[in-house]
């Protein structure tokens, strides 16, 4: 008996550490006793009652995606095209999505299907292939309204791959390639036009740096030929100043030495017969000038008379002396 109790005591530990759930993050469990939903558990630690409650669903409430297989539609000028798409969608209510519809992905497939054959069928061939924004805004809403219902959020709706048919595949490569040769040509000829503007604009520049500088090398040749004269003027000014200067020392020392010969002859008293020789050497000198009128004092007159008969006495002595012959001797005279 005490084998059994402990047999049974195992098993309802068993039972009951077995029926102990734990939720983790972002997940939601749905609940049912007895087959009704009972409740929607959250994060952590849960316990169901042993055989009366069970977990009818589990389900992620993160943001989901599903990519949905090419759906062949027709555009308003009868282009048959393959439209690929992509969902974006999460579940916001955990007990509509387990009881709202038997298999919501294949729900949200079918209506993208049937709501994007229904855009793209009012709408062109050009038109399908520029309206990727517009296309996929009207899915989103309209997905997103029927699918509210279910508990599910539809976030975006995204097309992934427009496939038209090979033959306007082949003629969108051939426009597309034109237009690339196009912008190829239109650029070429825009590189080619900023390049001439460039070199231009160098060559501009070039001249007028070449002018500036030879404006400037004027200029300065200009400075120092400005320069160069004044100092060589400043420089025949300092030599005539100089000289000036020299001749004034000069004739100031000359004047200097004129006095001092003056005050040295008042000191030695002279007579009358040296002043008369000074005025004698005083008219020599003014003789020798280029003066074709000369004035000669009174005093001077007289001693130059007085020099004047003295020399013809003296020439006049010189010429009898020369005139008398010399004596002969005699022939009478007698022989010693």
């Amino acid at each position: 008996m005490l084998i059994v109790l402990l047999l049974v005591i195992i098993f309802i530990i068993l039972i009951f550490v077995t029926r102990i759930r734990i939720v983790p993050q972002a997940n939601v469990y749905v609940v049912e006793r007895l087959g009704a939903f009972y409740k929607a558990w959250g994060t952590g630690i849960h316990f169901l009652v042993p055989f009366i409650d069970r977990v009818a669903k589990r389900v992620s409430i993160k943001e989901q995606v599903v990519d949905f297989k090419p759906q062949a539609v027709i555009t308003k000028d009868n282009v048959t095209m393959q439209i690929d798409t992509v969902v974006f969608f999460q579940i916001t209510n955990s007990v509509q999505f387990a009881y709202g519809v038997e298999h919501p992905i294949a729900a949200i497939e079918n209506l993208t299907a049937t709501t994007l054959r229904n855009i793209i069928g009012e709408l062109e061939l050009d038109a399908t292939l520029t309206s990727r924004d517009l296309i996929n805004t009207r899915i989103t809403e309209t997905l997103d309204l029927a699918t509210d219902r279910w508990g599910i959020k539809v976030i975006r709706v995204e097309l992934k791959n427009i496939l038209p048919p090979a033959e306007i595949r082949d003629a969108m490569e051939k426009q597309m390639k034109a237009e690339r040769e196009k912008r190829e040509k239109i650029l070429r000829a825009q590189g080619e036009r900023e390049y001439q503007v460039t070199v231009a604009q160098g060559e501009k520049d070039a001249k007028i740096l070449r002018a500036e500088a030879e404006k400037q090398t004027a200029i300065l040749k200009a400075e120092a030929d400005k320069e160069a004269v004044i100092l060589r003027g400043e420089a025949i000014k300092e030599q005539k100043m100089r000289i000036a200067v020299g001749e004034a020392q000069a004739i100031e020392l000359v004047q200097k030495a004129l006095a001092d010969s003056l005050v040295k002859l008042n000191e030695a008293n002279p007579s009358a017969s040296v002043l008369q020789l000074k005025a004698l050497e005083a008219f020599e000198k003014a003789a020798d000038g280029k003066a074709t009128k000369i004035i000669i004092p009174s005093e001077i007159q007289g001693l130059a008379g007085l020099a004047a008969g003295i020399k013809e006495a003296v020439i006049s002595s010189d010429d009898s002396f020369r005139e008398v012959p010399a004596p002969k001797e005699s022939a009478a005279a007698p022989k010693k």
